[in-house]
């Protein structure tokens, strides 16, 4: 039969509210099961050992029935029948909480007298699990659970019970887990609830960042449960709409994973499998134990992660940090990386820099796009990371998405026709490079420039205006307020002498495009095919600042702060943010710059007036009431706020505003697409101090992403996190100082260019967990295009 505490499910640091328990004093957790199995005075469904106190509860209620909450000292065990939505053959044991028939009828409960007087009940036969309403399988019948039911005239009926499909927890080792099931490759496809699984590569109906490219080595296949991210147990999301994820149910494997040696004692790769007994840190920290909570609180706790190695003090790397690191003694002092001396006895910190010169027989011709070389090291000397690996930084470039580029290994390669050949670097501090090459018909090398803040260029477009866009020959064929463009060749419905491919011959009137064949002041037109309404005028980008030229920050500097602090930001490093005030030029919130006309800020912001003229926009500065030389100030013609209540708006600017160094757009994410784990992003906020007018500068920190199922834990914001919102920060407050804004941008950093994945709405200390909560601008940029 194996151990009695085979037959439940363990979760660690958990407590269940529930009023129909017993007390007991136990000595471990066997003793408790075997307390829960000898209940007499309710149905035992599960127990909370406590080892401190030794304390035991048995509980007539689990985690599907009542509240839970966090409780370090607790450890929660469930009885796995009663938390298993699905039946094995007949259902004899099926124990979950369906309470209607197949039609829909409300089921009699089995204690009941009315409307029928029940053949089964719970006194006659108290180990069928008769409880409620639910419906069961007392009698054996082939035809699966059933229930009385409330309706008088249909004594009983089936119960719709889905198979459990081999998600069952008791398949034997192809179906179990080792560890916290990291490395878990089955098939289980529904949540311990029964509930089925989302495919990981759809984002309907909760949109997320767990896709395939972006975590190639997590085998995140169909919809089967996945632990991608290091939590204690392998989960997925939902199919439904109000339950965003759970955990599956999948057994620990009986048998052990094999044991490779004491693990490593020196530093290999990013020192995952380091086993060593150095407990300080680089700076020469102490390093706080794993199992205690101070002075920093934390989630890392030994009992849930049993294969991470988290003994003693000892420095690890648990979820797959750049090398090990500990949380610190040190009140002040959250986590450090250790010095931990590197397997091969280079340097650490220098190991990755590889100094060499390519074979002289390396170049490549043209741009470089069928260079085939080996080269993997760019003009300063640095390694190149892996095309498929997203360590240190993240990345679209991967073989599968280039399948004819050769993204082989970390070799220097040009997947997307940019000057030459470049790498992304394992250089964290520089994304990307080009690649130390020299052209084949070039005599004398010429490296090519370095950039380590500039992305390679994405491709030109034509749809853009430079001046009145009098020499615009792009395609877009519909004005700026949605309707078709006619063909300039047509006289339907608008009839029309001028303007005509032969009137015209030079003038670009191919089909039905917008063009400005008479040098209107204001752009591009065309005539429209709406009866109603002969010309428009179309609304193009201007090309001193296209799309492609967007989030690009010239002026920014390295941070001179600590990691993780909120500190000022360097002049001109953050170029889209702005400062939107009433017309009495007192600042009201922040706001970004997302085209040279308009401003995306939160809809609250708004609520003392609808009115365009109530409000200013202030473009350019560092301090909210310094008359900086790179100050612009633009009038406010139009205000959008987003239809369906979300926390966005939008402003559309008197005139576009003049391009510079210290007044740039940022860009904007692909539609439904969130930005992933991992992604350097950085949060921005005017620091209003009261009294005062000389400290009102801009800061900045580098902030993290939080996957809403995080967020919405009963300890942190108790699902409050709307699914069009997300949250950030640390799930344990660890910043000192730190206040958003309402209104400012959350941008993410993507191979040289800052894309804005949220804007602020709430909770704005972000000294607390998890905590501001911002509006996710991919849900809602097909709304800001069509309104710009």
């Amino acid at each position: 039969k194996g151990e009695i505490l085979d037959d439940y499910l363990r979760t660690d640091g958990v407590w269940i509210l529930t009023r129909n328990k017993q007390f007991y004093k136990t000595y471990n957790e066997k003793e408790c099961a075997e307390k829960c199995e000898a209940e007499r005075n309710f149905n035992c469904r599960a127990f909370l050992f406590t080892r401190k106190k030794l304390q035991c509860l048995t509980l007539a209620e689990n985690s599907k029935m009542t509240v839970t909450f966090n409780s370090t000292e607790a450890v929660l065990y469930e009885k796995k029948i009663y938390l298993l939505q699905c039946k094995k053959g007949i259902g004899m044991d099926y124990r979950g909480m369906e309470a209607k028939t197949r039609r829909g009828i409300p089921c009699q409960k089995w204690a009941g007298k009315t409307p029928h007087n029940p053949k089964y009940t719970p006194e006659k036969y108290p180990n069928a699990g008769l409880d409620e309403n639910y419906c069961r399988n007392p009698d054996g019948d082939e035809s699966g659970p059933w229930c009385y039911t409330m309706d008088p005239a249909t004594r009983f009926d089936y119960c719709n019970i889905p198979e459990c499909e081999g998600q069952v927890l008791y398949t034997g080792e192809a179906e179990c887990m080792q560890c916290n099931g990291e490395d878990y490759h089955g098939e289980v496809s529904r949540t311990e609830s029964g509930l089925e699984c989302q495919r990981w590569d759809a984002q309907k109906p909760h949109m997320h960042a767990f896709i395939l490219k972006h975590f190639p080595e997590k085998d995140l296949k169909m919809n089967y449960c996945r632990n991608p991210d290091g939590e204690p147990w392998p989960w997925c999301f939902t199919t439904s709409p109000t339950k965003r994820w759970e955990y599956c149910n999948i057994p620990r494997c009986t048998t052990h994973p094999p044991v490779s040696g004491l693990g490593s004692q020196c530093l290999s790769g990013k020192g995952e499998d380091y086993r060593g007994r150095i407990a300080i840190t680089e700076s020469g920290n102490a390093c706080q134990h794993w199992n205690i909570q101070f002075p920093h609180k934390h989630g890392w706790i030994p009992d849930r992660y049993p294969c991470k190695g988290l003994e003693e003090n000892y420095c690890r790397n648990p979820d797959g940090e750049k090398r090990p690191w500990c949380y610190t003694i040190n009140s002040s002092v959250r986590w450090e990386y250790c010095a931990i001396p590197r397997c091969d006895g280079t340097e650490q910190g220098f190991a990755d820099v590889l100094v060499q010169v390519p074979p002289s027989e390396e170049c490549y011709r043209g741009k470089g796009q069928s260079y085939r070389g080996t080269t993997s090291i760019t003009v300063s000397g640095k390694k190149c990371q892996a095309w498929n690996s997203m360590f240190p930084h993240s990345h679209e470039k991967t073989p599968d998405r280039f399948p004819n580029a050769d993204l082989r290994d970390n070799y220097c390669r040009n997947p997307d026709g940019d000057n030459s050949p470049w790498c992304f670097t394992t250089d964290p501090s520089v994304i990307w490079e080009y690649c130390n090459l020299k052209k084949c018909d070039d005599h004398t090398p010429e490296p090519a420039k370095m950039a380590p803040n500039v992305g390679p260029t994405a491709p030109t477009t034509s749809d853009c205006i430079n001046g009145n866009g009098k020499d615009y020959r792009g395609t877009v064929a519909k004005t700026g307020r949605g309707r078709t463009c006619q063909e300039w060749s047509s006289q339907k419905p608008h009839s029309h002498k001028y303007f005509t491919p032969v009137t015209h011959p030079r003038a670009g009137l191919d089909k039905n495009y917008c063009r400005n064949p008479d040098g209107d002041v204001n752009g591009v037109w065309c005539f429209t095919t709406d009866p109603e309404k002969k010309w428009e005028h179309c609304e193009i980008p201007r090309c001193s600042s296209s799309e492609h030229d967007c989030g690009k920050a010239p002026m920014r500097r390295e941070r001179a702060c600590e990691h993780y602090s909120m500190c000022d930001a360097s002049p001109g490093s953050w170029p889209w943010h702005v400062s939107l005030r009433m017309s009495t030029n007192v600042h009201r919130c922040a706001g970004t710059l997302i085209h040279p006309q308009w401003v995306l800020t939160a809809a609250q912001c708004l609520q003392e007036s609808t009115e365009p003229s109530s409000y200013r926009v202030f473009l350019g500065i560092q301090n909210l009431n310094a008359a900086e030389p790179s100050l612009q100030i633009q009038s406010v013609q139009k205000v959008l706020k987003e239809p369906s209540g979300a926390d966005i708006a939008l402003l559309k600017l008197n005139s576009p505003v003049t391009i510079t160094n210290h007044v740039k757009p940022v860009c904007l994410p692909e539609t439904s697409r969130m930005v992933e784990r991992n992604r350097v992003c950085f949060l921005t906020a005017w620091e209003k101090t009261r009294g005062t007018n000389t400290d009102n500068r801009l800061k900045d920190i580098e902030f993290p992403v939080l996957e809403n199922r995080i967020c919405n834990h009963p300890e942190f914001l108790n699902g409050s996190v709307k699914n069009h919102e997300f949250c950030g920060g640390f799930t344990f407050g660890s910043i000192g100082n730190c206040k958003a804004e309402v209104g400012a941008p959350l941008v993410c950093q993507d191979k040289g260019r800052f894309v804005q994945y949220g804007v602020t709405s709430w909770g704005l200390d972000c000294t607390q967990p998890s905590k501001p909560i911002f509006v996710q601008i991919p849900s809602f940029v097909s709304w800001m295009k069509n309104a710009m």
